[in-house]
């Protein structure tokens, strides 16, 4: 899938302001509205926008304690454990890694009692997990979400 400069700079432009107007967007590219909602449309079809959405900062909304797992699964229960943890609220993301550690994952819960209850309750119960690391986030210098061009 291939997409040309002003495919490109369209996709810049979006990945800091996903809610700018068409006649905006095409003011900024030199095209004509329509030619950039075309283009844009064309970008979604194709896979390579696949969505637009908002970022919140989890902190701001109440979710002040931020850690990532290294979650060892036994390899038979792989896809179980991974869409059981995946369906959980307090998860944000989840990846199946290479290396000793087999998913990652990235937790936001409220405080730190929410963080020890979630570990004991929802995590320890899950069939399947061999060992767990964690680590807590005790300052963020940089966060993005996506691909970033």
């Amino acid at each position: 899938m291939r997409y040309d400069e002003t495919d490109k700079r369209l996709l810049e432009i979006l990945s800091e302001d996903g809610r700018i107007s068409y006649v905006d967007l095409a003011e900024k590219i030199g095209l004509s509205r329509v030619a950039v909602k075309d283009r844009i449309d064309s970008l979604k079809n194709r896979g390579i926008i696949e969505k637009f959405s908002v970022v919140i900062n989890s902190e701001k909304a109440g979710k002040k304690v931020s850690a990532f797992f290294e979650v060892d699964v036994e390899p038979k229960h792989m896809q179980e454990v991974a869409q059981n943890l995946a369906d959980n609220p307090h998860v944000a993301s989840i990846y199946q890694m290479t290396g000793p550690s087999t998913l990652h994952m990235h937790v936001l819960v409220e405080d730190f009692p929410k963080l020890e209850a979630f570990i004991n309750q929802e995590l320890y119960a899950v069939e399947g997990i061999t060992r767990v690391e964690s680590s807590v986030i005790l300052k963020r210098f940089k966060s993005r979400t996506g691909y970033k061009l």
